[in-house]
């Protein structure tokens, strides 16, 4: 952050976030799931399950389909070589017209 120059967007213990322009950096606590050195790339979408239903009729793989976690819908797909990447969209009703 002091070094790039990146602003603080919000700050916890185990997950931290920068602004940069239109896209959100995050940056997470190592894991077993995400061991050092590991890059995950994930999307936000308004319409979680729009996007869901037309990238699965396009053949994209979903090793988890929507689901409410963290506070807003998440799911998770593979991406043409492999790579485990997430999506994110509000909850239903949240930041739609169905409220």
């Amino acid at each position: 952050r002091d070094t790039l120059g990146l602003p603080l967007k919000f700050e916890s213990p185990d997950w931290s976030e920068f602004s940069t322009g239109e896209t959100t950096l995050a940056l997470h606590s190592a894991s077993a799931e995400n061991p050092p050195g590991t890059v995950r790339v994930g999307f936000a979408v308004t319409d979680i399950e729009t996007f869901y239903n037309e990238m699965t009729s396009k053949g994209v793989k979903f090793t988890s389909p929507p689901r409410q976690e963290f506070g807003v819908m998440l799911a998770e797909f593979v991406d043409s070589e492999g790579s485990a990447c997430s999506v994110s969209g509000p909850t239903k009703g949240e930041g739609s017209d169905d409220q």
